[in-house]
């Protein structure tokens, strides 16, 4: 019998051990130091998180659309807790059959000949090996200070609680974490004191409709450039009127757009379409942007647009940060920025592949690199064969690799035997 070893237990991790079990007669040995299902998105989460998708797009099995909107006991254009969407995942994963699972509740310290090492000092022998780790650490501002008034990471336990309810913060980042801890810090107390939001371009993520619009497909034959799709793209949705259906339209093609572009053209897209894309892609649910909206119509969140300058910590405690307006006080600054680059937001596992030669970083840093499979490539730029990548780490090498549904389609795409 085959064994498999998966490489973390959040979302990813607890579908390709489902897909594993369903679909194959392998024996899957799962290496999670927690809880399978939680993970950084729903593990952290608090009861006033959504998920920014709808019920419908988020079940955990590919033949089953309507899976998890049934367990929920919601309509599919529900947008329900983050929260919840952990307890469905872990009832999930507790359905699965025992007899071929096992759970090592170690941390994965690397990859050896004949499995994974396990940072206990142990080893999952393993033939074949599912990575499955999720994002690279958060980006961190160059200026970042060693303060205990600067929070590195807002899902550290605690770390958002300890901010004082009367100090003005600011948030590095307006994405949707950004958004989260926003809540987060308005959402148990009174708070007086406002909330800043700086980022490069000062972008909210917008806002999905109460109900969805059928996807709008794009004829794009004629299109041979980065700068024709755009074209393209923006005429649809002035002719549609709802830029939506025509953002969502475009999302089964993504990958394919992505790795047709010339390495100028996506570093193009990074350096000037990345951040409103994300905005128009990664969408706020219908009540959190009503939230927000009246935030910032009250004054307790602001959102400005340029960068820090600099961050020091005067002796009566708190930062000063320049910013491009001047500098000004803060007695917390919270890092919301997104995943950082590779090979410096690796976390250690991932480290020890870069390090060993066994992966490669990919294009542009977002993630490792692949070959059309998903497997592995080396150093040397060999395929390793027998060990695939899922989830956000195929970012870069792909492009839409975030989300269930197509996380949900590489956790499939394991039980074809071409490995």
């Amino acid at each position: 019998m085959t064994t498999v070893a998966v490489v973390g237990g959040g979302c990813a991790g607890v579908l390709a051990t489902r897909e594993l079990l369903q679909h194959t007669d392998d024996r899957v040995v799962l290496i999670e130091p927690d809880e399978p299902g939680g993970g950084l998105a729903y593990g952290s989460a608090r009861p006033w998180h959504l998920l920014n998708s709808r019920a419908g797009a988020m079940s955990a099995v590919a033949d089953d659309p309507g899976h998890f909107a049934r367990w929920a006991g919601c309509s599919p254009d529900d947008f329900r807790p983050r929260t919840e969407y952990g307890h469905y995942l872990r009832s999930v994963f507790a359905a699965l059959p025992g007899d071929r699972l096992t759970v090592r509740q170690s941390r994965a310290a690397g990859l050896s000949a004949t499995g994974v090492l396990l940072a206990d000092g142990g080893e999952v022998r393993a033939d074949r090996v599912v990575v499955a780790t999720g994002n690279p650490a958060p980006a961190q501002p160059a200026a970042r200070p060693d303060h205990p008034d600067y929070i590195a990471d807002p899902w550290t336990k605690g770390a958002l609680e300890a901010i004082p309810s009367d100090v003005p913060v600011l948030l590095v980042g307006a994405g949707l974490t950004a958004i989260d801890v926003a809540l987060t810090l308005t959402a148990e107390r009174d708070r007086d004191a406002p909330i800043t939001a700086v980022s490069r371009r000062g972008q909210l993520p917008l806002t999905h409709t109460a109900v969805a619009a059928p996807p709008i497909g794009l004829a794009l034959d004629d299109c041979t450039t980065l700068r024709d799709i755009v074209r393209a793209v923006r005429a649809e949705a002035a002719r549609a009127g709802d830029w939506r259906a025509v953002v969502d339209g475009l999302r089964p093609y993504l990958d394919e757009l992505w790795t047709a572009f010339t390495p100028d053209e996506q570093e193009a897209f990074l350096r000037h379409l990345a951040r409103p894309w994300e905005c128009h892609r990664h969408r706020m649910a219908p009540s959190v942007g009503a939230r927000v909206a009246t935030l910032r119509e009250e004054g307790r969140l602001e959102v400005r647009a340029g960068g820090v300058r600099s961050i020091s910590a005067p002796p009566a405690g708190g930062l000063l940060v320049e910013l491009e307006a001047g500098v000004q006080w803060f007695g917390a600054v919270v890092n919301c920025a997104g995943p950082g680059r590779l090979p410096g937001a690796a976390g250690s596992f991932v480290r020890s592949l870069l390090d060993r030669g066994q992966a490669r970083v990919g294009p542009h840093g977002l993630g490792l690199d692949i070959d059309a499979d998903g497997s592995l490539i080396g150093a040397d730029g060999q395929v390793q064969h027998g060990r695939r990548l899922i989830g956000p780490l195929r970012r870069g090498a792909r492009w839409e690799t975030t989300a269930v549904p197509e996380i949900r389609a590489q956790a499939h795409n394991l039980a074809i035997p071409v490995w």
